[in-house]
């Protein structure tokens, strides 16, 4: 009975060991210094959000507005920092596999209804997004696309699919694991491209979602074929990459 306890103790404390959050962004190389509750919508812990019908899916389970906004510029590379528990950690456990990605929306929707945009996605070229992620010690970047000045939401996103070969929704001790924060902007530029939005958090997941529910450790299986969830990223968009500031 013991050693049970002891059993289910540290498969607990492993998971817990696994999660992450944003520390900090970088604008052209700048370190904007640590971000958490400052200008990045920061939640109280590093869990992950699961429940794919939350609220939490738009800007994790704190979606308050923070006291600063960071100044950026279309052509601007903006490069999130992910940690664990402190800067330059482990970030996040190796077995955690899977796409990293980037939206953006007006910072006065609050992130509700259908107004986010793709700007960015990797997933499987051979390699995780997610393993790139550790090469790159958490740091991947997109650029700014020439859009109309005002004041946005980069919503930066990990999907850890090493319990997804089940949903959330049939199994809630498994499931995808969504890591997101929103990291409050403001573009100083005034360009002419609109953002198209069109995709909701929740919503645009579901467990029918192609690359929701997937199975990293199916034998013989190509994992190059993993189909990133949700939609195309913009073609407006000016890309982005997993690479260090």
């Amino acid at each position: 009975m013991q050693l049970k306890s002891l059993v289910v103790l540290a498969s607990v404390l492993s998971t817990a060991l696994a999660h992450t959050r944003v520390w900090s962004i970088w604008v052209n190389g700048v370190d904007q210094g640590d971000g958490k509750g400052v200008y990045i919508r920061s939640p109280p812990t590093n869990n992950p959000v699961k429940d794919l019908t939350s609220s939490a899916m738009a800007c994790n389970v704190n979606n308050s507005p923070v006291s600063q906004t960071v100044n950026v510029k279309a052509g601007d590379t903006v490069t999130f920092e992910w940690f664990h528990d402190y800067r330059n950690d482990d970030i996040i456990a190796s077995s955690h596999k899977g796409p990293v990605l980037v939206y953006i929306a007006p910072t006065s929707s609050n992130g509700a209804g259908p107004v986010w945009t793709k700007l960015y996605h990797a997933g499987n070229d051979g390699t995780w997004a997610v393993d790139k992620l550790l090469a790159s010690k958490g740091q991947h970047k997109v650029v700014i696309p020439n859009i109309p000045a005002g004041d946005y939401l980069l919503r930066p996103e990990i999907i850890a699919l090493h319990e997804a070969n089940v949903a959330y929704s049939s199994n809630n001790l498994r499931g995808a694991q969504l890591y997101m924060n929103c990291v409050q902007i403001r573009v100083t530029s005034n360009g002419s491209q609109s953002l198209p939005g069109g995709n909701s958090f929740p919503g645009t997941y579901t467990s029918s979602t192609p690359g929701i529910v997937f199975d990293i450790y199916a034998k013989g299986a190509d994992m190059t074929k993993y189909q990133i969830p949700g939609p195309a990223v913009w073609s407006g968009s000016a890309g982005g990459s997993i690479t260090r500031a």
